[in-house]
């Protein structure tokens, strides 16, 4: 299986991970630290079909961001899909290692449903505020300004001697330049997050995007493997790595 981008510690592979993870070697992830589909932005089947530039998106804007698949799972079929790569993933993690996702209030109970269901101990979530721009529909609305990650391990949880307790908040805004990818997370959250992980270890991202956990990988002296099944955001992921390394290519 040849990567589509390989250099010093980062891999990244281009097809899907329920192919690709079966090929990985067991038993030496540090941690899962991924950002899945969600299959959400709607209350109905209908809403949830729509095209990710709809449902995401400012106005179906997508400023050039490629689209991307597998997002329109009604509820059950991503709870059942969930739990087939969650348990392939628990397969390559060391005991005690991290699983962190990210997920939408509307899509919360089915991930934690699925988390547990893959074999994973569940041990809370961690909030991201994404500050007070967040949309609302109108003036009698909450806005919807947090995201979650759901945590867990692979069995008992060691103590960290390297770093924590680790932080259950944390908040950083949206900003444009730092989005390489429709549902993009900011990069200094996720060096946030991989610093669960000691320097040297091992991290795998299933749905790597536009690879902004590599990013942070690269920047806490971690080592990542990540699969992405969109060839336009391998090649994003490509241009952003090479200018993190110093080759001068400009981020897409």
């Amino acid at each position: 299986m040849k990567p589509y981008y390989e250099r010093e510690n980062i891999t990244l592979y281009q097809g899907d991970s329920l192919q690709i993870i079966p090929s990985l070697e067991p038993a030496t992830v540090s941690a899962v630290i991924t950002d899945p589909p969600y299959s959400s932005g709607g209350m109905w089947q209908g809403t949830r079909s729509m095209p990710p530039e709809a449902k995401y998106c400012q106005d179906g804007k997508t400023l050039g961001r490629p689209t991307f698949s597998g997002d329109n799972r009604d509820g059950r079929s991503w709870a059942f899909w969930c739990s087939l790569w969650i348990s392939e993933c628990r397969r390559l993690l060391t005991d005690g290692g991290y699983f962190l996702s990210f997920i939408d209030w509307r899509m919360l109970p089915l991930c934690t449903d699925a988390v547990q269901a893959g074999g994973l101990v569940w041990r809370g979530l961690i909030a991201w505020d994404k500050g007070r721009g967040a949309r609302a529909p109108h003036k009698g609305y909450f806005k919807h300004q947090c995201e979650y990650v759901v945590w867990a391990s692979n069995g008992p949880l060691r103590k960290a001697v390297h770093a924590g307790p680790f932080d259950g908040c944390h908040h950083y805004p949206v900003l444009q330049t730092d989005k390489h990818h429709m549902t993009g997370k900011p990069t200094a959250l996720l060096e946030q997050l991989v610093g669960c992980v000691p320097a040297g270890g091992l991290i795998l991202d299933p749905f790597a995007g536009s690879s902004t956990t590599a990013v942070a990988c690269v920047r806490k002296g971690l080592r990542f493997v990540g699969i992405e099944q969109e060839e336009a955001y391998c090649e994003i992921s490509a241009r952003r790595l090479d200018a993190e390394f110093g080759q001068g290519r400009l981020a897409a």
